[in-house]
């Protein structure tokens, strides 16, 4: 069996836009490279289920946006509409398929955003609203949103600005404009940088990027609201070069937490105890240089690791019963990837 791995990147160097790979789950390996997309920076992706429609970051010299693309009767995708303003792009872009809404991030300006679209992917800006404030860190001198996207029930909408160490939730109003409900503040220099939810249980993890941190928040799905209960590091004690946490992705089963880190070059593997809090359970070298993203795929049963400054894919297969990885691959060629998507 073999599964469709969409890859987004920077289009600094050898990339030209927006690849795929396939992942041969009996071979348990990954081959195929194509490009499917010619634009620039596509630096994050999300779509439909089946990946049929997608949206994508999007870039030119002088602009930045985003772009949709859907897949034609060949197998191609084909360009289909795209919104862009002076400066730079979002960081972010998540499909809102009940409300055929799209949501950005845009770290430098830091503004989330919500798009109207349709089933061709037109692209109508909605609201837009514009953080303020700023924190310790060099990085920080501003507003910096990273991630903007569902809570799981899809009642409200959660930020994570890195700029100002908070994670805001918003709720949607008839007219799909944002009201902000709730703000936590992670402790100065955390650097929220994305977020994920337990499948299961009230409670939710924080990647800061600045502090190579995992914060654990109780989850009050009623009101939005989150308090701080853990904060616990991704990299071990004695690595002390320059590291910035990137991806977090969690098993569906709720069990197993996994972070990315960019300087120590590893993949971290957390337990999740009963009361959501997390252990350690190992640091896996990632066989590359800058893993920004990384992503499981649908059987959970593997791990592919992008590489932003070496171009190689690492792939690993993962242990259901205790969360460990085991390396299958690491030199498969991928240029300057940062995202990583498989098929819902």
């Amino acid at each position: 069996m073999t599964q469709t791995i969409l890859l987004g990147t920077y289009t600094k160097k050898d990339s030209k836009g927006i690849y795929s790979i396939q992942l041969d789950t009996q071979k348990k390996s990954l081959d195929l490279l194509k490009e499917e997309a010619h634009i620039g920076n596509p630096t994050y992706l999300d779509g439909t289920d089946d990946l049929s429609l997608l949206f994508s970051v999007a870039k030119t010299e002088d602009k930045g946006g985003i772009a949709s693309f859907r897949k034609g009767e060949l197998g191609n995708y084909l360009a289909m509409d795209t919104f862009m303003e002076e400066g730079a792009p979002p960081c972010y872009v998540a499909y809102d398929s009940d409300r055929e809404l799209v949501y950005t991030a845009n770290y430098h300006t830091g503004e989330v955003a919500v798009f109207s679209t349709n089933s061709e992917g037109e692209l109508t800006l909605v609201d837009k609203v514009k953080h303020s404030g700023s924190s310790v860190h060099d990085n920080q001198k501003g507003p910096h949103a990273h991630y903007f996207d569902l809570t799981p029930d899809k009642d409200f909408l959660v930020a994570c600005d890195l700029g100002t160490d908070e994670v805001i939730t918003y709720s949607l109003t008839m007219d799909h404009k944002l009201q902000p409900v709730a703000s936590v503040k992670m402790p100065a220099g955390t650097g929220p940088r994305h977020i994920v939810f337990h499948p299961q249980k009230p409670y939710a993890y924080v990647m800061g990027e600045l502090s190579s941190e995992v914060v654990v928040l109780s989850y009050d799905k009623d009101e939005g609201r989150f308090d701080s209960i853990q904060t616990i590091t991704s990299i071990p004690e004695d690595h002390t070069g320059f590291n910035g946490a990137a991806a977090i992705r969690m098993s569906s089963d709720g069990k197993f937490l996994y972070a990315s880190n960019r300087g120590h070059d590893s993949l971290v593997v957390y337990a999740i105890k009963e009361n959501g809090t997390l252990e350690l359970v190992e640091y896996v070298p990632t066989e590359g240089k800058t893993p920004r993203d990384f992503n499981l795929d649908p059987s959970e049963q593997f791990i592919v690791v992008a590489h932003q400054d070496t171009d190689n894919l690492t792939l690993f297969e993962r242990n259901k019963a205790d969360g460990t990885l085991t390396m299958l691959q690491k030199d498969v060629y991928a240029p300057e990837v940062i995202c990583v998507t498989f098929k819902k």
